[in-house]
């Protein structure tokens, strides 16, 4: 399936995006005004040095508006850099916030355009794995080189193979000249101050989405004129009071906070988010007998991809199918699950079948889960159960 739809709900205090495949909610995005978005540039204050496991070093760095981060001193070249609390530096945000845990920051900085990734100080130029003609991108890849200039590294993504390669050596430029701003906002800055702010993540969607998505819902006259100037008439635009409501958004993200959710053809799914990992346990209710355990797990594998995506679980994800855990009747699951991932735009990889007969996956964590984002820890059950925000 491919995103048809994107619907982008913003309001002083939140902004939410939601992607549909065949009109159905496949990704959420929620962003609030106070967080460290991954991806934003900060001229940051260390605010603290610790001592961490085997001998290793880490430093918390203030971004400002009672923001903070963490830097791992193990970053490629830090150690060098002999920093000292109070010590001002330049840091992107490479994780955002989630749970009790800090923003995670980076010295290296990477600027994300719609073709390319600009990586100053990598010197090479790589491709995304996704892209299928391997002769354009071979072709890319040397003009890209021929256009370097200095001490810099490039990454071609998916979309820049489908436009001209005068786009996207115009987009060389442009990430150029953000980097040196950047570059000279830091000198004449006083940290903690913000350098670069990421685009709207709508932009990101669409390019990361060309030519699939034709029509966009939402209740921001701003971001229509934004939209038309980039895209003209190729993209249907629907102005909408109150998108997430009216579309049922509201009530997808209701469910998707739930523990438990259930499967057309019977049986159930529980997913449980814990510090350690993501547990996900299929159970396949009164209905077992015969062929019926086969395709209640079968149903099961492409809906917990689904929920992954949706609830935009990361990390660690362990999954324990009902019945059997041999591997001859897993090894089916597993081609679903391998199949629906390549589909995800985070990266994930599913590891396979453990010694204990579960399924573990590992999805690369950019932004806090669903749950993380809305609820917090319960103070009354020391953290057993989770409620509502600002409850």
């Amino acid at each position: 399936m491919t995103t048809d739809t994107i619907i982008y709900d913003k309001n002083s205090a939140v902004t939410g995006i939601a992607l549909l495949e065949n009109g159905r909610p496949a990704e959420l995005e929620i962003i609030t005004g106070s967080q460290a978005i991954s991806g934003n540039v900060y001229l940051g204050k260390i605010n603290k040095k610790v001592e961490l496991a085997g001998g290793r070093e880490g430093f918390f760095v203030n971004l400002g508006d009672g923001t903070e981060g963490f830097l791992n001193a193990e970053e490629n070249g830090l150690n060098d850099a002999k920093l000292t609390e109070g010590q001002s530096i330049v840091v992107q945000v490479s994780q955002e916030k989630r749970a009790e845990k800090h923003a995670r920051l980076v010295r290296s900085v990477q600027l994300v355009g719609s073709y390319l990734v600009y990586c100053p100080y990598r010197l090479r130029v790589e491709a995304s794995a996704k892209i299928e003609d391997k002769h354009k991108m071979a072709e890319y890849m040397e003009k890209v080189k021929e256009n370097m200039t200095g001490q810099e590294g490039w990454v071609l993504r998916t979309a820049s193979v489908d436009v001209d390669f005068a786009e996207v050596a115009k987009e060389m430029n442009d990430l150029r000249n953000t980097f040196e701003h950047i570059r000279m906002k830091a000198r004449s800055e006083q940290a903690p101050a913000l350098l670069y702010a990421k685009p709207d993540s709508l932009f990101e969607y669409l390019a990361r989405h060309a030519g699939e998505v034709k029509k966009l819902i939402t209740n921001s006259r701003n971001i229509e004129n934004e939209v038309k100037a980039l895209y003209g008439d190729n993209l249907e635009i629907e102005i909408c009071q109150n998108p997430f409501e009216q579309y049922g958004i509201d009530e997808v993200i209701a469910q998707a906070l739930e523990k438990e959710t259930t499967l057309k053809g019977g049986g159930r799914i529980s997913i449980e988010e814990t510090r350690a990992c993501t547990a996900i346990d299929v159970d396949s209710g009164r209905d077992a007998g015969g062929g019926a355990l086969n395709r209640i797990n079968e149903e099961a594998a492409y809906e917990i991809v689904h929920q992954i995506r949706l609830r935009n679980l990361a990390g660690k994800i362990v999954i324990d199918f009902a019945g059997h855990s041999e591997y001859k009747y897993i090894k089916p699951l597993l081609e679903i699950l391998q199949q629906e991932l390549a589909k995800d735009s985070m990266k994930s990889h599913v590891a396979g079948l453990s010694r204990a007969g579960l399924v573990e996956i590992i999805r690369v964590r950019r932004r806090p889960s669903l749950s993380e984002l809305m609820t917090e820890e319960c103070r009354s059950c020391n953290g057993t159960g989770r409620v509502e925000k600002g409850a």
